[in-house]
Parts: structure tokens; C-alpha cells; sequence
């Protein structure tokens, strides 16, 4: 269990800081570096952020020399809190959750806390678990939990301090509750008339924050606080972002990946009224008009001519075949306990072969960026996972220094880590600086152009086997994980000794007890970019794991949650959400019966990205192979609960994303091209088919863990091993569909 009563150090030259100063315009500004990005001015590497933030961490600075603190909090003399977010909000509700660590500390109402996007700064606002300015891997909340909350409480103090010395009494004597100190006396004072003289302070080097028995908001539901501003349409997205005279660009790229535009003609897309132009690029052609509409007619009436280039026989076929010649081969070893492979030559051995296909993203919002390129700078208005990384990109391609490229950053309609790449952003800066005439444009991809050319969930090949005791349980078990390795493009210095550590998540570090284990990674890059998909290794991994335990488990003759219960005897979270979950479920009972249909109920847990989980699925299956799920009960250990409703939502989410995934989801290629078009043949699941689902979250002071993610990657083994319970069949290949077709 963590430490009741925390206490955090303001320390120079070490892990974390936290400074006061004044800001801007009046007021008191809170600075501070996260763990793990502690930067001195001479480090920089980077611009300093926009005007506002800018000025505010000048005022630090100031005071503190050597100083960059990389996030910031200013409290005006309203009493107002403004948070500088170093994340971006995608749905995922950290702009609910994170104001709720300051304001529990603060001792704020959470209405009071305002938001404002951080600019585009790797050394100011590097995330301390990923080590970029990145939003992923379930990192936003468990990365800032308590630096947060010591900004919070740094600010609480100094403001306490400035009453103290107002009334000359000892700080100790004071109180504060909804942004008012008060004395034993009675005096009180709103934050707002102390921060001026708070901003001349120094916060005490130790920092008691707050026992989890006095929270207050922490721990508690809370509503989204952005809700309302989507709900009415307020809300700006990237794909709203709108420029005087802007253009705007429908843009098609080569059908055949890796192909090139050969040849285009034109006269018929410029003969419609309200196109502006056509620009060629190497693999793409885009039509730029005045409104979408006029763009979208444009480029239907082209007929480009394209080079098919060195994939032009590239199929799922040939790529998987590659893949299972591959896998055959040793890899990297990622995990080595025992002598697995020599275990594994005798004895009752099971083993399997599994396989997971390339998976679109699909965001709700289709990839688009609007841009305004001058002689003078470049501006960047789109909602990305990645705003450095963007700026980045548009200054290499533009030739401008990095200080002279601004990203604006908006919500995001989904990112599930597609928005983590700059492709489509390097798209709309080349389409802009070829313009004829210079101006504003914003390049809109359809959903056609999205499922084509996305970068995707990468195909996996997974040789898994394990050699039985006398028991029925693993004494032995071997895994050999074959894909591509996002982590060797995307961040090449976390692959170590050739594994991935990303492709070996869920499978490297097993919580049951095993004595023998040997886990490897082999890379092979198909000609498919790929790149990270809600849920990353793991949504492959657990998958193979949890059904391969079921199988398991069938051979033993046992039940499979006891089966799973006798191997985690070293891993009591885990146990404790297998239990919880098997009790709500009415693991044992029979499940409810559909009239013509076989039902069945299967399990699975994982431990991923910081928090243990057990899903627990509930199916029918028709005659012609069809699948409903019926309910799903999840519980989880993710640490200490921040929003509660946050949590149930982010799982409902993760699972009927990860249930559309196994089900249906599927990308497949013939002749080099993507064969799905758009959510006709590319399904995604309709309200009218999302199951009930339940969530039930165990009480816990452990630093919270991740969430995002670990809904999605734990359903899929469930599911199939529902199936399995229903059927008798035992599905290693996703999708579902596809897999009970072909039988």
C-alpha cells in the first residue's frame, strides 16, 4: 500500500522542483519539472514556449537561475487556476482527472481550474514516463499523479504562508477549504487577495500532502468537464479550425502502398466551380477549393495514373507466408527463467500457433491539418498526440527554424495512437508549400483515404507452448513473438538487445506461476507501415496468453478461473480481480439461455500498463456463426481511483473498441492495395450491438496505474474463450468472424 501521509521535497539539481514567482500580469505562478525531465537552461535544445507561458516561465527563472520548468499553474487575483497542460485530450477525460490532483491539493472547487493547451515543447513539456511531449500508453495520470498534486500543495502553502504573515500568526493555525484560508480566529481571505504577496514567497522545502482519508475530490465521480462545451458543439476540434481565405484540400495518395503518382490531367477537376488548383506530390494528388464539397468533386473527376512500384504483388497471403517462415527462426530473448527449451524436448507438451491481423484505427475524426505557411513562420492548427514531434516535421520540411513553427493544438476526435505520428501532418505542410498562390489550406483526408492509408496495428505471428506437470499445470512454457517493431522507428533507444519492448508487453512479464519460462521477439517488417493501435503489444499478446491458459486449463480438465487461481499465488492483485470478477459474473452458475442459439461464458486476465484486470464475457452463437455478446463484467486493481466515473467510462470505451476489433476488424491487401474502403467493410460496433458491460473497481491507496488501454487488450481472449465454452471451437486466428466463416 503507498505511504498515508506523503511528503514531497522541493530539491535543486535533483528529481523534481518547485518554484513560485509571479506571473504575468499579477498573480502567482507555480513551476515545476516532472520526474525525469530535469532540464537546465543551458540543455535546451528547444524554443521557449508562446508569449503567455513564456512569460511565465521567464518570472521563474528569474528567481530560480539555471531553471526551465517544464509545467505551470497560474493563480490570478480572481482566485482563478489555470492548469498548462502538457496532455491532449481525446476522450480519454485526463482534463478531468488531472485539474482534480491540483484541486484536491489547492483545496480549490474544481470549476475554478482552467485549461490551456501547452505549446510545442519537448524540453518543457516532456512527459516523464514516455520521455517526449507525447500523450499515450496510458501514461497522463500515473505520470503526473504526483507532481501534480506537490504543485498543488506548494501553491496551498504559500498562500497559507501569506495569510499567516497578514495576520501575524503562525501558519499552522490556518486553514483552507473551497480557495479561502482561514485563521482559528475567524479572519479568511480568497485566494485572489493572496497571491500577489504569495508570488514574493519560497514554499517550505517539505510539502505534506494531503492523507487519502481527507480527500475530497480524489476518489470521488466527477463529471467530464469538457461534456458540455461537445455536447453543444462548442467544442473545436482540429478539423473545425478555419482561417481567413483558407482552402481546402481532398487529397488522394497512391492505392498501391509504397507506389507513386505517374500522371495527372487536370482540366476537369479545375473546370468545377470553386476549385482553386491542383497540386502533384510524389505519391499524392490533392484538388484545393473553396469548400470541402467543391474539393471532393475535383478530385473525383481526376483519373491519376500511378506507378505501382516495388509492391504491386504484395498480398496478406505473401505477407503472412513470409511471417510463418520467419517465426520459425530464434529470436531475441526478452524474458529467460529456468531452461524452458529443454524442459519443453519431454514430457506432455501443448502448443499452439496464433495470429492477429493488421487493424485500422478508424478515429471518429478523419486525419486532417490545416496550415499557414509563410516566409516569416509556419502555424500548424490540428489535434495531435505529438506536438513537437509535428513542429519538428513541418520546420525540417519547410527549412524554418523550430522557434518559427507553431502548432495549435485542439481536441482530438479519437487518437488511439494514430494521432502519434506526423504523416498526415508532413502531408498538408508539403501540399501547402507547393501551392501556386500562397495562403492558408487545410487538408481533410475522407474516410476512404483514412482506412487506406493508415498506419496499422501491426500482423503478429505467435508460437506458444507449454509442457504439463502431473497436475495439468505449466512447468514449462516458450513464446515466440514475430512483427514488426513500432518501438525501432518510433523510439529506437527503448529496444534493447533486439526486443521490442512494446511487441513483448503482456507476454514477457507473466504473473502466474510458471518455473520455466523463455520468451522471445523476433522483428520482421512487412511492407505495411505500421504503428501503435489502442492497447499496443498488448492487445496481441493477452490474447495468445489467455486463450493459450484456456487451452491450458482444457487439457488439465479443470475449471478455468480455478485453473487460473492455482498459478496466482504470487500475484495477489491479480488474484484478488479474477475472484471479484468471477463473483459478479456468476462464475459456475449457468449462462442464461438464448432460444436456437449455443451460449457460453469465458475469462481472461492480464497485468498491462500498471493495473491488474479480469474480463469476463458472456456469449450466444447462431447457427450460421453469428456472435452476440451479451454482458461483460470487468474488474480491476488500477491503484488509486482519481475519477471513478472516468475509469468505468474509459473501460466501457476500451472494451466495445476491443470488441470491435476482434470481431470484425480486419485489414487485408491484394495487389499492394488496402481491399477495405470505409465502415461498410470495415466494421465497427453499433449501439444497438454494445453488450451491458459492468465495472467494478477495487479499493486501493497503491499510485494509480493506467487506463486507457487495458480495456481493449483484455477482451478479445474472453470473448474467445466464450466462444470456445459455447461451441467447442477454439479460435487462435482474429478476427472472430472470419474465423467461424471459414469453419
Amino acid at each position: 500500500m503507498g505511504n498515508m501521509n506523503e511528503v514531497g521535497e522541493v530539491r535543486s539539481g535533483r528529481r523534481r522542483f518547485l518554484q513560485v514567482g509571479a506571473a504575468a500580469g499579477g498573480g502567482l505562478l507555480i513551476g515545476f519539472i516532472l520526474p525525469g525531465c530535469d532540464r537546465k537552461e543551458s540543455d535546451r535544445k528547444e524554443p521557449p514556449p508562446e508569449k503567455a507561458v513564456g512569460q511565465a516561465a521567464t518570472a521563474v527563472s528569474d528567481r530560480a537561475p539555471g531553471l526551465a520548468p517544464n509545467a505551470f499553474i497560474r493563480i490570478d487575483r480572481q482566485g482563478i487556476v489555470t492548469l498548462v497542460m502538457h496532455k491532449v485530450e481525446m476522450g480519454q477525460g485526463t482534463y478531468t482527472s488531472m485539474p482534480m490532483l491540483i484541486a484536491e491539493e489547492l483545496g480549490v472547487d474544481l470549476a475554478k481550474v482552467k485549461l490551456e493547451h501547452a505549446p510545442a515543447d519537448n524540453n518543457l513539456y516532456s512527459d516523464p514516463l514516455l520521455g517526449g511531449q507525447v500523450t499515450g500508453g496510458s501514461t497522463s495520470v500515473r505520470g503526473a499523479w504526483k507532481p501534480l498534486r506537490e504543485a498543488g500543495a506548494a501553491a496551498r502553502a504559500v498562500l497559507v504562508q501569506a495569510a499567516a504573515q497578514q495576520w501575524n500568526v503562525a501558519a499552522d493555525t490556518c486553514q483552507v477549504a473551497n480557495g479561502v484560508v482561514t485563521h482559528n480566529s475567524g479572519k479568511t481571505a480568497h485566494y485572489g487577495e493572496l497571491v500577489d504577496a504569495a508570488a514574493k514567497l519560497t514554499p517550505p522545502k517539505a510539502i505534506a500532502l494531503k492523507d487519502p482519508s481527507t480527500y475530497n475530490l480524489i476518489g470521488k465521480k466527477h463529471a467530464r468537464l469538457d461534456s458540455p462545451i461537445k455536447v453543444d458543439g462548442s467544442a473545436q476540434f482540429g478539423i473545425d479550425a478555419k482561417l481567413p481565405n483558407m482552402g481546402i484540400a481532398a487529397v488522394a495518395a497512391c492505392p498501391i502502398i509504397g507506389g507513386k503518382l505517374k500522371a495527372v490531367d487536370p482540366r476537369k477537376a479545375l473546370a468545377i466551380k470553386g476549385v482553386r488548383e491542383v497540386i502533384k506530390l510524389e505519391s499524392a494528388v490533392a484538388v484545393v477549393a473553396d469548400h470541402m464539397w467543391a474539393a471532393k468533386q475535383g478530385l473525383a473527376a481526376l483519373e491519376p495514373q500511378w506507378d505501382a512500384g516495388p509492391n504491386a504483388n504484395v498480398s496478406t497471403r505473401s505477407i503472412v507466408a513470409d511471417m510463418m517462415a520467419k517465426s520459425q527462426g530464434a529470436g531475441a530473448v526478452a524474458t529467460d527463467k529456468g531452461n524452458a527449451a529443454k524442459e519443453l524436448q519431454s514430457g506432455r507438451k501443448i502448443e499452439a500457433i496464433y495470429e492477429a491481423p493488421f487493424l485500422a484505427h478508424a478515429t471518429m475524426e478523419p486525419m486532417n491539418c490545416a496550415v499557414d505557411l509563410r516566409a516569416d513562420g509556419c502555424d500548424l492548427y490540428c489535434g495531435t498526440q505529438v506536438p513537437s514531434l509535428a513542429q519538428g516535421a513541418a520546420a525540417k520540411l519547410t527549412g524554418l527554424p523550430l522557434e518559427k513553427v507553431k502548432v495549435h493544438n485542439f481536441y482530438l476526435g479519437g487518437g488511439f495512437g494514430r494521432r502519434l505520428e506526423v504523416d498526415y501532418v508532413m502531408q498538408a505542410v508539403a501540399l501547402a508549400k507547393a501551392q501556386a498562390k500562397p495562403g492558408p489550406l487545410k487538408v481533410v483526408w475522407s474516410r476512404e483515404e483514412d482506412i487506406q492509408h493508415d498506419m496499422y496495428r501491426p500482423y503478429y505471428v505467435d508460437r506458444i507452448a507449454a509442457k504439463l506437470d502431473d497436475k495439468g499445470y505449466p512447468r514449462a512454457w516458450f513464446h515466440r513473438v514475430t512483427g514488426s517493431s513500432i518501438m525501432s522507428r518510433f523510439a529506437p533507444p527503448a529496444v534493447k538487445n533486439g526486443v521490442d519492448p512494446d511487441a513483448v508487453e503482456g507476454a514477457a512479464d507473466l504473473q502466474y506461476s510458471i518455473p520455466e519460462l523463455r520468451v522471445e521477439y523476433l522483428r520482421h517488417e512487412p511492407p505495411v507501415p505500421t504503428a501503435f493501435w489502442r492497447g499496443v503489444g498488448p492487445t496481441h499478446n493477452v490474447f495468445v496468453v489467455e486463450s493459450f491458459v484456456d487451452e491450458l486449463a482444457q487439457a488439465a480438465k479443470q475449471d478455468p478461473v480455478a485453473y487460473r487461481r492455482a498459478l496466482l499465488d504470487k500475484s495477489p492483485r491479480l488474484l484478488a480481480v479474477l475472484n471479484l470478477a468471477a463473483e459478479k459474473a456468476g462464475w459456475g452458475k449457468p449462462v442464461a439461455a438464448v432460444a436456437g442459439r449455443k451460449v457460453g461464458r469465458g475469462v481472461s486476465c492480464q497485468f498491462a500498463f500498471g493495473t491488474y484486470m479480469c474480463q469476463i464475457v458472456d456469449v450466444s452463437v447462431g447457427g450460421d456463426g453469428d456472435v452476440k455478446v451479451h454482458r461483460v463484467v470487468c474488474a480491476l486493481d488500477c491503484g488509486q481511483a482519481v475519477n471513478p466515473d472516468g475509469i468505468v467510462a474509459q473501460m466501457e470505451g476500451g472494451i466495445v473498441f476491443g470488441l470491435t476489433g476482434a470481431l470484425w476488424g480486419e485489414i487485408t491487401l491484394d495487389k499492394g492495395r488496402v481491399m477495405q474502403t470505409n465502415f461498410g467493410d470495415y466494421r465497427v460496433m453499433r449501439m444497438n450491438e454494445a453488450p451491458p458491460i459492468e465495472v467494478h473497481i477495487v479499493a486501493s491507496r497503491d499510485d494509480p496505474g493506467g487506463i486507457g488501454e487495458p480495456g481493449t487488450a483484455g477482451v478479445a481472449p474472453a470473448l474467445c474463450n466464450a466462444i470456445y465454452a459455447a461451441t467447442g471451437q477454439r479460435i487462435r486466428k482474429l478476427p472472430v468472424a472470419t474465423a467461424l466463416k471459414k469453419a
